[in-house]
């Protein structure tokens, strides 16, 4: 995907911030981290009474870097941008909106590439496992740090509508409103498998290192390129990848008969591999798989989601793509059967939208005017 050009409307020149914290934060794991940053960016102006913010959680390779511009690097556009903004379906002149950088990324909060305290080293194989539970714990210690006691609302699409969902549970006091975009519950075991195939790509390139390549000055670029590409299929739909690439061949009038690039696909993800192992961390894709495995509000109550999402309190907006056979319609409506039985207030909208899982980035007029109006009717 190219990378997205400033829209009318854009916040402009925005500022990423780090908040330190020196108190331990326990994981689900057991294992505990000593000390953690997180890097986040906030848009828009805090109201007196503390009523219109509005948290969005990102999926596994975006950041906290949601919309507008750095001042150094106007090309790097908030992943969405076209979301977030003055007259946007997110109207930064009415929410402020905090965007936040998980742990265990590579892009300013604490991980893997992070400095171990106990060693003066990168963490490197060491960092320990992080849960989407672990995530929401951490951002709300940064709410706590920014004065605000509760959202108005909290939305993510993808690993981000995990983190709004369990925002809800953790949390169920704190959030207003949740919408929750091309979610599932719970990772099905075809999910599962894709995961684990593109960590096996990364943990048997030989440059690996057994998750120590930090210090050998290298890093695992082959199996990062090959998972990237294997993740990359996921998002796409079928009928998406037909029309923009097809059967056309690449610069060439016939089949090759060799194994260089042939079709356009090829070398579309090829290019996505490449591009991607240029600039994300090994160690955090491991992580990032293993959360999105992990995730399962029902597990401790028998597999029951209606009895998980009991507590929650939010209103809640889900949102479907009819083309995501990655998170199908079928998940997001497990969620909406869940709520409906445990009498809460939900609002469910299934787009029919050919980009697939990718969807939930796009700008579909639809999509986009029903965030618009839920948004509207959040009273602050």
């Amino acid at each position: 995907m190219n990378a997205p050009q400033p829209a009318p409307g854009s916040v402009g020149i925005v500022e990423a911030r780090k908040a330190s914290f020196s108190e331990p934060l326990k994981l689900k794991s057991g294992a505990v981290l000593p000390q953690f940053e997180i890097a986040y960016e906030t848009y828009g102006e805090l109201n007196a009474a503390r009523s219109n913010a509005v948290l969005v959680c990102h999926a596994l390779n975006a950041s906290h870097h949601v919309a507008g511009h750095y001042a150094d690097d106007p090309d790097n556009v908030g992943w969405w941008d076209n979301l977030v903004g003055p007259g946007k379906p997110l109207d930064t002149r009415r929410f402020f909106v905090i965007g936040t950088n998980y742990l265990g990324s590579c892009f300013g909060s604490t991980g893997p590439a992070s400095v171990n305290p106990a060693t003066g080293k990168s963490w490197g194989a060491d960092f320990p496992l992080v849960t989407v539970e672990d995530w929401v714990e951490a951002q709300a210690r940064l709410a706590d740090r920014l004065g605000i006691e509760r959202f108005a609302g909290v939305i993510g699409g993808s690993l981000g509508a995990m983190q709004a969902l369990q925002w809800t549970l953790s949390f169920p006091e704190r959030i207003r409103h949740a919408i929750v975009i091309a979610a599932t519950p719970r990772l099905s075991a075809q999910n599962i498998a894709f995961n684990e195939v593109a960590r096996q790509a990364i943990m048997t390139d030989p440059d690996f290192h057994g998750g120590h390549y930090y210090e050998k000055g290298v890093v695992p670029r082959r199996g990062l390129r090959i998972a990237r590409m294997i993740g990359h299929i996921t998002y796409l739909s079928d009928d998406a990848m037909m029309e923009k690439f097809g059967r056309v061949l690449r610069g060439k009038a016939g089949p090759g008969f060799d194994f260089d690039i042939d079709f356009e696909i090829e070398s579309y993800l090829r290019y996505q591999g490449d591009k991607f192992a240029s600039y994300f961390d090994a160690n955090t894709y491991l992580r990032i798989t293993k959360a999105l495995d992990y995730y399962d509000p029902a597990a401790d109550f028998g597999g029951d989601l209606a009895a998980a999402l009991a507590r929650a309190r939010a209103a809640f907006l889900v949102v479907s793509f009819t083309s995501d056979w990655r998170f199908a319609s079928a998940r997001s409506r497990e969620i909406v059967k869940a709520l409906l039985e445990g009498r809460k207030i939900v609002s469910y909208l299934e787009i029919d939208a050919p980009q697939g899982h990718d969807a939930f980035l796009m700008d579909d007029p639809r999509y986009h005017g029903a965030l618009r109006a839920y948004f509207a009717n959040v009273a602050l």
